[in-house]
């Protein structure tokens, strides 16, 4: 398991990572344990802003469909594009190969985001 020292939880078990003035987002690890076999996404295109809380694509597994929300505001820089041949890295690896998207513009403190301990506390693990 990867050092999630530097990174930042949401409720929805959405994660971030700031790297300067980049933010890189995915899901955590108890998020796709509970997906199951993650099968498809809906991401957004690069140029895209999101805004933090709000909607901004969709994960599917053998089990079901969630929702992913944005962690933090900002535009979408990259997309992992990997994901839409490969979407299992999501279950694989999901703090590093498995990574959504990227953003820039990024504006802090909107949502209260969560250390690992506490994630993990109201993840009840």
């Amino acid at each position: 398991m990867p050092d999630l020292s530097g990174y930042r939880f949401t409720p929805t078990h959405e994660w971030v990572r700031r790297d300067g003035d980049t933010a890189t987002v995915g899901i955590s690890d108890h998020a796709q344990a509970q997906l199951g076999d993650v099968i498809f996404l809906d991401l957004p295109s690069v140029g895209a802003k999101l805004t933090a809380g709000a909607r901004f694509g969709a994960i599917e597994s053998v089990k079901a469909a969630s929702d992913l929300y944005a962690p933090v505001t900002g535009t979408v820089t990259e997309v992992n594009e990997s994901l839409a041949e490969t979407p299992e890295r999501v279950n694989t690896s999901p703090y590093e190969d498995g990574w959504l998207v990227r953003l820039g513009d990024v504006v802090d403190g909107e949502l209260d985001l969560l250390d690992e301990a506490a994630y993990l506390a109201q993840a009840g693990e």
